[in-house]
């Protein structure tokens, strides 16, 4: 049952506008990002990696004094054998991640040496321990830098095997307005992921975690425009001679219930394990969170209106409509 019916929403008119936009939202967003990363600039750095990328020995605390800020933890461990950690504060108030980028032979026992430092300065005064161990992991350089390399492999893997399955499945045209609109949620994701985690709202650092999310991004997302270019292959042979655009305009109206109900379903759930999910999870289901909205908002304005313009403007020929022109 569609939830809704008989839609005839205008979605390709100003199809050119969006587009432009959200190219040029994609690539201010890089811009921003990434010059900041080039060495000898100076500037801060917005791109913060985990530690499986970057190796060194992690612990994550609880402090019983939630108004303790992350200044005061890195003055208390500045002079101590830890060297110069870097300390971030996320999740909940008093909740923070100590990062070593030594890596150290056993996590364990560092994470407990820095327990009891840290009780020793921030003594309560009934007694209790000052600061609960809530985890510690340590990655080494090596396994950190081929945990890198098998990511970039993944995703440019995943990509192309989506371009050859969307040519196949249904022609060249459509395969690159699948690859431009997945490249554009993927870097949308990736942009908004790296903002936010820069405000400390949520801990979203480039991990293993959310390579894994750029990947779920992509299957959602591919199957999100398969529907819709199901639907246009299907109305080309069933309105024969209708032009292009309006046969786009024409399928996305059909496919909206399905595109609205399937997406609220997934976000209702991510929404429940961003919240709940702790430090774990919540990265993983943000970022799916933002790809999932931009993902549908890109099936609509990217890839159908990359669709038009390609075939349109590069191929010079209308492949939604069957020519009736003979002489």
């Amino acid at each position: 049952m569609d939830l809704i019916k008989k839609t005839n929403i205008d979605f390709v008119t100003k199809r050119s506008s969006f587009l432009r936009a959200s190219v040029l939202a994609s690539i201010i967003g890089l811009i921003v990002i990434l010059i900041p990363q080039i060495p000898g600039l100076g500037m801060p750095k917005l791109m913060e990696f985990g530690i499986d990328f970057t190796g060194g020995t992690e612990t994550k605390v609880s402090f019983t004094n939630k108004n303790l800020q992350a200044e005061e933890v890195r003055q208390a461990l500045s002079s101590s054998k830890f060297g110069n950690p870097e300390i971030k504060s996320y999740g909940a108030p008093g909740d923070f991640l100590i990062r070593i980028n030594e890596t150290q032979d056993n996590a364990s026992k560092v994470s407990a040496d820095m327990i009891d430092e840290l009780n020793a300065k921030f003594a309560a005064n009934d007694g209790k321990d000052a600061v609960t161990l809530l985890g510690a992991n340590n990655v080494g350089a090596k396994i950190s830098s081929e945990l890198a390399e098998d990511a970039a492999i993944s995703l440019i893997a995943a990509t192309l095997i989506i371009l050859l399955y969307i040519a196949f499945r249904f022609e060249w045209a459509y395969g690159v307005s699948a690859i431009v609109a997945l490249a554009h949620d993927v870097t949308m994701a990736f942009i908004i992921s790296v903002l936010f985690n820069k405000l400390g709202i949520l801990n979203l650092e480039i991990s293993i975690n959310s390579i894994a999310a750029y990947l779920t991004i992509l299957g959602y997302s591919i199957n999100d425009k398969v529907v819709v270019f199901d639907r246009i292959r299907e109305n080309r042979e069933k309105f024969r001679g209708m032009p292009l655009a309006e046969l786009v305009n024409h399928s996305l109206n059909e496919t909206l219930s399905r595109t609205i109900i399937t997406g609220v379903s997934v976000l209702g759930a991510l929404l429940v394990m961003v919240f709940l999910g702790g430090d774990v999870l919540e990265g993983f289901a943000f970022t799916m969170f933002v790809g999932i909205v931009v993902g549908t908002y890109s099936s609509i304005y990217v890839a159908s209106a990359f669709l038009i313009w390609y075939t349109e403007r590069v191929k010079h020929k209308n492949v939604g409509s069957v020519a009736s022109t003979q002489a």
